[in-house]
């Protein structure tokens, strides 16, 4: 029988964590780990513990197998080349990286535009460079917190360098049409960073429908350790002045990866996509397998989304910010509650046994728009183990 075929209870008894009755829905901030990504990371420590990827002895060899067998899969879970693939400590580590090699090439009268949906990770390292007197534009956001290309066309010049925006936004769910904005912005001759972070654990990323130059996500995001993960375009790589060792080459991915890798993250890792392999009801692990497995999970993800939406927009005295459809959203809401602040929402509910988070989760410029920094809002974010009873015991406690 393959996971497919598995009933959604069985499912979630993969994730140890929902053993206890754990409701958890607070998945925006890092999911929960399936057992053979945290058997993966045991198995690793317990094998080989610290050794690195030396060569002339095994245990040696076999650490650098696993860095290419985790880039490999990395590649193929975004629809890249090995070769166009970063594994770092963090997705917003190496985006600063990407920015430094930027503040090289870039001063005055360059520009960039950042959105307003986005998480710091994808605003803070390209807003750095102003410091070498870079214009940096932020494509604001319309009343109902979604993007208009319209908008950004109005902000594009032929001195943009780089349009950054994210594909869903962290703290809303508000979704983006990415290869339309590829469109926008390769037509006046700017490079397109996307932060899928937030995205990937709804939508399986594709660098190559979605037409982006650079990309980010988080494997921790998606069921995996902590680990972050950037795309470069083959195209592009030799010609970025990335800070780097001496010794590696200009078109050389390694070069944004500072210092030693965190191995037994990596093998954690593959064990996550190896879940997704068996989701997708596939023997072998490829495209195929993964959207496959994102059927599925969109398959369950979609009637808890309108539950949860649902509920909450018919609940008194709660605000729901961003579009009131699940059209123009990913598993993910943020609101309030009348008269109550948000942490203090959140404190209440995790008595009541509910885990959802409360704050701003660094995304800054959609606080700040809505008139609710620093405080921020409520969240609540859906995984594909969530279960209707846990939206049930959420909008029971809420109010």
């Amino acid at each position: 029988m393959t996971l497919t075929q598995l009933s959604h209870d069985q499912i979630r008894a993969q994730f140890p964590p929902l053993e206890s009755g754990l409701i958890y829905l607070d998945n925006a901030a890092g999911g929960l780990l399936p057992r053979r990504s945290i058997e993966a990371v045991t198995r690793h420590l317990t094998r080989l513990g610290g050794i690195n990827s030396t060569p002339g002895h095994a245990p040696g060899q076999e650490v650098s197998a696993l860095k290419t067998l985790a880039r490999d899969a990395t590649a193929t879970f975004i629809n890249a080349r090995p070769d166009e693939v970063a594994l770092g400590q963090s997705s917003t580590a190496l985006n600063f990286r990407l920015a430094a090699a930027f503040a090289r090439m870039w001063g005055e009268g360059d520009e960039v535009i950042i959105s307003e949906l986005d998480h710091e990770a994808n605003a803070s390292p390209w807003r750095e460079l102003s410091r070498v007197g870079v214009e940096v534009k932020v494509w604001r956001a319309r009343d109902d917190m979604t993007l208009d290309l319209a908008d950004l066309g109005a902000l594009l010049t032929p001195r943009t360098r780089l349009v950054a925006v994210t594909a869903a936004s962290n703290a809303l769910g508000v979704t983006v049409d990415i290869p339309a904005v590829a469109g926008a912005a390769h037509a006046s001759g700017a490079w397109l960073m996307v932060d899928a972070v937030h995205a990937s654990p709804h939508m399986l990323p594709d660098v190559q429908a979605w037409n982006c130059d650079f990309m980010c996500f988080s494997p921790y995001k998606v069921w995996g350790p902590h680990l972050g993960a950037l795309y470069v375009r083959r195209e592009l790589l030799a010609q970025l002045p990335v800070p780097k060792l001496s010794f590696v080459a200009d078109d050389d991915i390694t070069k944004l990866e500072h210092g030693t890798p965190q191995f037994e993250l990596l093998a954690g890792w593959i064990g996550t996509l190896d879940y997704l392999r068996e989701l997708g009801g596939h023997e072998q692990f490829g495209r195929p397998a993964l959207e496959a497995a994102y059927r599925r999970i969109h398959q369950i993800e979609a009637p808890l989304l309108s539950q949860l939406l649902g509920g909450l927009l018919a609940a008194p005295g709660v605000t729901v910010y961003g579009p009131p459809n699940a059209a123009q959203r990913v598993g993910t809401v943020g609101l309030r509650v009348e008269g109550e602040a948000p942490l203090a929402t959140a404190e209440r509910l995790s008595k009541a046994g509910v885990s959802v988070a409360a704050g701003h989760f660094y995304a800054v410029m959609p606080m700040q728009r809505l008139g609710l920094y620093p405080d921020g809002v409520l969240r609540v974010s859906l995984a594909h183990y969530n279960s209707p009873a846990d939206i049930d015991a959420l909008l029971g406690a809420l109010v």
